[in-house]
């Protein structure tokens, strides 16, 4: 594995840490943080199977855009498409007044972020 995409890994569990970690805290879960460090780990996860594929891409939190890109070596993770639109909201609208996630929201956003998570590392050649 390329230096660059180990790198973009680590960042990627980083944030998958921190989901994870808000997220067990029932009482007082903070479904914003939650989705948007979800965000950021796909994010990351995508960006990492880019760098590793060789594959040049914007600066950007557009998930869609990157998942494109990505097609061009994986492209049965055009099944994530809708998944990845909505989950894109997540790294600027939901940070600023006017939208705010919900419960629900995070719950789902955790769990589509542990199984794309799961699908990249597979790609990546690293254990899930």
């Amino acid at each position: 594995m390329k230096p660059a995409t180990r790198e973009w890994v680590k960042k990627a569990e980083n944030d998958f840490k921190v989901a994870s970690q808000i997220s067990r805290h029932r009482k007082d879960i903070v479904p914003d943080a939650v989705c948007f460090f979800c965000q950021q780990c796909i994010e990351k996860y995508l960006k990492a199977r880019l760098t590793e594929a060789g594959i040049e891409f914007p600066r950007t939190h557009d998930l869609r855009l990157l998942l494109d890109l990505c097609l061009r070596v994986e492209p049965l993770w055009s099944n994530y498409a809708d998944i990845l639109d909505e989950m894109s909201d997540y790294a600027v609208d939901y940070r600023y007044p006017g939208r705010s996630a919900t419960l629900q929201e995070a719950r789902s956003a955790l769990k589509h972020c542990s199984q794309l998570r799961a699908k990249i590392r597979k790609s990546l050649g690293l254990s899930t």
